[in-house]
């Protein structure tokens, strides 16, 4: 049995990893952050290239590949750091194909697969208003709710632009009735779930390459730090975390494409695995990079404040786990009934 992405796989990973690091590095991270907007042109160039619509099928403008693809692309957009909507919209996206009504697919999924729409995607909280990754232009906002879900426009809806830790992505407080998604909208929430995990992993996986480098170099005592136990040590750890959630991530993914009964337990594993990891890792670069670290002028907290904010999205770690226990169980007692 294959474990490994295919060819095509790999070539699309190559290519997300060559164009994000030429236009996303991180003096164009941190001048984005600094000045608090979004690239534009590297978005125009996303759309162009049809990342947007990776996994909407054909019929809708996309290119008709599967989630497994989608999350090559997320990782490399983690990786990066690009400030574009990618995530947001993709999720709507996945949220609108498997629960929108057909009138609702033909309006939205061409525009977004073409990134001339772009989506926000968020929880509502009973009794709270709701937060959203994709900001107060967003062009469709699709609300999370228990099993469910809701799709506002974004012109009808009163969303507020919110200032939080990542000025690297847009957030919106969103007040509004819209109109309910039905259809499979269970499946869409998991498969936007394991779409964020895939975006964490990149976070986890750049935070520990950065971190690696920087202790071979900075030099103490004469010897690289990296070359001291606790260093090492805690290096190691920051790879575990990264190559679990790996595991998870791509797991999930392959299920939503190819065995989808599978998915609810695989994408709260995922979500789960991916949300813990990406704080562990973000924060033992922190420490590792020493007293540059803590400052401004180091680019590591970039990452460390996306971790921050998206481990919440769709649902923390310790609600995945508590949704993870709760499928186990109940497979446990179907197979002893």
């Amino acid at each position: 049995m294959e474990f490994d992405l295919n060819e095509d796989q790999r070539e699309i990973r190559d290519t997300a990893r060559a164009l994000l690091g030429q236009r996303s590095p991180a003096s164009r991270v941190r001048e984005a952050a600094e000045a608090g907007v979004g690239d534009g042109a590297l978005w125009r160039e996303l759309s162009e290239l049809g990342w947007p619509g990776i996994a909407i099928p054909e019929q809708y403008g996309g290119q008709g590949l599967g989630v497994v693809e989608l999350c090559v692309v997320l990782e490399e957009q983690g990786a990066a750091l690009a400030s574009t909507p990618l995530l947001p919209t993709v999720c709507a996206a996945q949220m609108i194909l498997r629960g929108g009504s057909p009138e609702q697919q033909e309006r939205w999924l061409p525009a977004l697969a073409g990134g001339t729409a772009h989506g926000a995607i968020g929880s509502l909280v009973p009794d709270e208003a709701a937060i959203v990754a994709g900001g107060a232009d967003a062009d469709v906002i699709v609300l999370v709710e228990g099993d469910g879900a809701r799709l506002l426009e974004g012109g009808a809806a009163t969303a507020t632009p919110l200032s939080t830790i990542d000025p690297l992505r847009a957030y919106a407080v969103v007040a509004g009735d819209g109109e309910p998604l039905g259809g499979d909208s269970r499946r869409g929430r998991q498969e936007a779930a394991v779409a964020v995990s895939a975006e964490l992993l990149g976070v986890c996986r750049r935070s520990l390459e950065d971190t690696v480098a920087y202790v071979k170099e900075r030099r103490q005592f004469g010897v690289p730090v990296g070359g001291f136990q606790a260093v090492g040590h805690r290096c190691a750890e920051m790879l575990l975390h990264t190559e679990s959630a790996r595991s998870a991530v791509y797991f999930a993914a392959w299920a939503a494409d190819a065995a989808p009964e599978r998915l609810a337990e695989a994408s709260a594993l995922a979500k789960y695995i991916a949300s813990e990891a990406v704080v562990e890792v973000t924060g033992s670069a922190i420490q590792a990079h020493g007293g540059i670290g803590f400052t401004w002028e180091a680019d590591v907290h970039w990452w460390y404040k996306r971790a921050q904010l998206s481990a919440q999205l769709l649902g923390s770690a310790a609600q995945h786990r508590a949704a993870l226990g709760s499928l186990v169980a109940e497979e446990a007692l179907a197979h002893a009934g």
